[in-house]
């Protein structure tokens, strides 16, 4: 069992309609039919949703997502209409709100791999193979892939584990035509972004998207991209295979989870702890260096 340890109550604004509580967002539509979502400070792990947040968060997310749209638009069309308040809503909704075009959304996890780490570490380590396809022997945690691949995932509900699928699966459930197209952008897109991550001392080890399509057929790139959320960021001074990488993403918090200071049994169904202000202060603090770092501004 997981999921939320106390799932919030929506907040009621006038001219919109809650639709959906992610593990992050709260999607809401408006008048015109456009979805508004709306990033929030929560912070999940372990397909827990923890019932502490981290300052900040959700406009970090926000806002470097909408730093890579513009330079991903020439490879592949975003969702965002408008990052404007919609009108009535809550103040502390500035920053973390984007109004959307609605999308028939692909049900699959579209993951880029350039460094074997996570899920597919663990596949490696048993068959050789991620998501069915052969990787060379000799590889640790952390090895650079000879090549970057597409290993997709099936998207789970809240509290549910995403589950690696094969390219011939997702062509099974999605056809053909679009199970290329889902594989050539999440490729190209990750290239350009391990390419702009890389200028700035940054490694790009692996990266989800979501796609949709819009009501002309096009495919387009919803929800996030490119944040400490969906992404793994390892400093490239750093890097060295044959162990855990530092990162700046979500990691920290991970593993004081599965720390003795905790306290928790990841393997029990009890919920997660609260996370001591320490660990919210350092998590925090890599967001906003993964921000500053990739967009080269300062926060504020």
């Amino acid at each position: 069992m997981s999921g939320f340890v106390e799932k919030p109550e929506p907040q009621q604004v006038p001219g919109l309609v809650h639709l959906h509580t992610g593990k992050v967002r709260d999607l809401y539509r408006n008048e015109a039919g456009d979805l508004v979502m709306v990033a929030s400070d929560r912070i999940s792990a372990y397909d827990w949703v923890l019932p502490t947040e981290i300052p900040d968060k959700g406009r970090v997310l926000t806002r470097l997502s909408l730093w890579w749209f513009e330079r991903l638009a020439d490879l592949v069309p975003n969702h965002v209409l408008s990052s404007e308040l919609p009108p009535g809503a809550p103040a502390d909704w500035e920053g973390r709100t984007l109004v959307c075009r609605s999308l028939s959304m692909v049900p699959v996890e579209c993951v880029a791999r350039g460094y074997l780490t996570g899920s597919g570490l663990a596949e490696y380590r048993e068959s050789r193979t991620v998501c069915g396809l052969a990787l060379p022997e000799g590889l640790s945690d952390g090895s650079e892939l000879p090549a970057p691949i597409f290993t997709p995932a099936t998207k789970a509900a809240v509290g549910d584990h995403d589950e690696n699928v094969s390219y011939e699966e997702v062509a099974r459930q999605v056809g053909a035509e679009t199970a290329a197209q889902l594989r050539q952008l999440t490729l190209a897109v990750y290239g350009r972004a391990r390419d702009i991550a890389r200028d700035r001392g940054i490694i790009l080890a692996d990266t989800k998207f979501e796609f949709g399509f819009d009501e002309d057929g096009r495919l387009v790139v919803g929800d996030e991209v490119l944040t400490p959320d969906s992404s793994r960021f390892w400093p490239a001074d750093q890097w060295t295979p044959g162990r855990a990488q530092p990162s700046y993403d979500k990691q920290y918090v991970r593993d004081w989870l599965t720390s003795p200071a905790s306290g928790w049994d990841r393997r029990s169904e009890q919920p997660p702890p609260a996370l001591p202000d320490d660990v919210v202060a350092a998590t925090r603090a890599k967001y906003l260096e993964a921000y500053e770092l990739l967009t080269g501004t300062s926060w504020s």
